[in-house]
C-alpha cells in the first residue's frame, strides 16, 4: 500500500533530521543558531560510517558519529561564545567546513563496505496491521530515536539543568546573577546538539543509506534548523515534523517502485518545497514563540 509505505519511510527517513533537529533545539533554546548543522551530520555520516569499517562495530559508529559532530559544535561555540563571531556565518562557514573535510578524508570510503544496523521487526508489534509495518519493522537506531524526543521534552521542561538552559535562551542576565556562566550553558548545550546532528548523520550512513558518499545529508541539515521554527522549539512537535519531511523524501522511490513516470527533480524538491511552504505560513508568528535571546539574533 502507497500510504503505509510512505509512512515508514517517513519514519525511517525522517530518523537523522529528528536527531539534527533535536539538536539545533536543544542549542536554540540556550539561544544559538547553528546554521552548521548540515556539516554536523556530514562528519557524523562520515565518522560513524568508518568507524564500522574499520572497527566492524556499528555501535562504536554511532559514538564516533556523534563525537565528530560535537568537535565541529564546538567550534561553533567558540566561535560564537568567546570570540564573538556572528552565528549565521559562522554557521555556513562550519557547513562548508564540514563539506571540505568529508570529501577530502571520505573519498577512501566511497564504494567500501561497512557492517550497519539491518531491520529488527519487533515481536508481536510487527506483525500488527499497518501499524506494525509503519513503526515496528525498522533498524535499532530508529528504535532509539523514538525516545530522544520525550527525553529532550523531559529535560528541558522539568529538570534543573534544563531550566538553565531555557534562562540562557531567555534571560542570560538573570543566569549571571544567579552565579551561572551564560557562554558555559550555551556552550554546553550547542555541543551537546551538534553531538545530536552527528549522530543523525551516522544514523544516516550506517543504517539508512549503508554506504558513504559525498554530501550524502543532501540539505536534510537545513531542513533540520528549518524544522525547529516550524515546530516552534517544541521536541515532540519536532518528532513529528520531521515524520512528515521524511516521508516527503520517502514519496519518489514509492512511486518510481510502482512504475509511475514522474520528474525526479521535481520529487528530489518537494521536501524543500514543504519546507519553503511551511516558513511562509507560519511567518512572523512562529518568530514570537522564539527564546528572547534568540530573537535578538534574528533583529541582528
Amino acid at each position: 500500500m502507497l500510504v503505509v509505505d510512505v509512512l515508514a519511510g517517513g519514519v525511517r527517513g525522517g530518523t537523522a533530521i529528528m536527531f539534527a533537529a533535536l539538536g539545533e533545539t536543544l542549542a536554540e533554546r540556550a539561544g544559538v543558531v547553528n546554521l552548521g548543522t548540515e556539516g554536523c551530520m556530514l562528519v557524523g555520516a562520515l565518522g560513524g560510517y568508518a568507524v564500522a569499517a574499520e572497527t566492524g562495530s556499528p555501535w562504536l559508529s554511532l559514538l564516533a558519529g556523534a563525537l565528530a559532530g560535537a568537535l565541529l559544535g564546538l567550534v561553533h561555540a567558540a566561535a560564537v561564545l568567546w570570540r564573538g563571531a556572528d552565528q549565521f556565518a559562522t554557521g555556513l562557514t562550519l557547513m562548508f567546513l564540514g563539506l571540505g573535510l568529508t570529501s577530502l578524508f571520505g573519498a577512501a570510503y566511497v564504494g567500501s563496505p561497512a557492517p550497519g544496523f539491518d531491520p529488527v521487526p519487533v515481536p508481536v508489534l510487527g506483525d500488527l496491521p499497518i501499524v506494525g509495518e509503519i513503526l515496528f519493522r525498522h533498524d535499532p537506531v530508529t528504535y532509539l530515536s523514538f525516545a530522544v524526543a520525550p527525553l529532550l521534552w523531559f529535560f528541558l521542561g522539568r529538570t534543573r539543568t534544563g531550566l538553565l538552559v531555557r534562562t540562557a535562551g531567555e534571560r542570560a542576565d538573570v543566569l549571571h546573577a544567579h552565579g551561572h556562566s551564560p557562554a558555559l550553558v550555551r556552550a554546553a548545550a550547542v555541543v551537546a546538539g551538534a553531538g545530536l546532528a552527528g549522530l543523525g548523520g551516522a544514523q544516516l550512513s550506517t543504517a539508512y543509506a549503508h554506504a558513504w558518499f559525498e554530501g550524502m545529508t543532501a540539505g536534510r541539515g537545513f531542513i533540520a534548523v528549518a524544522l525547529v521554527i516550524f515546530a516552534a522549539w517544541r521536541p515532540l512537535w519536532v518528532m513529528a515534523g520531521s515524520y512528515l519531511f521524511g516521508a516527503a523524501l520517502a514519496l519518489a522511490p514509492a512511486l518510481q517502485a510502482r512504475g509511475h513516470a514522474l520528474n525526479q527533480f521535481a520529487l528530489d524538491a518537494l521536501p524543500f518545497v514543504v519546507t519553503l511552504v511551511i516558513l511562509a505560513i507560519l511567518g512572523r508568528r512562529t518568530l514570537r514563540a522564539a527564546p528572547e535571546e534568540l530573537r535578538r539574533v534574528f533583529a541582528r
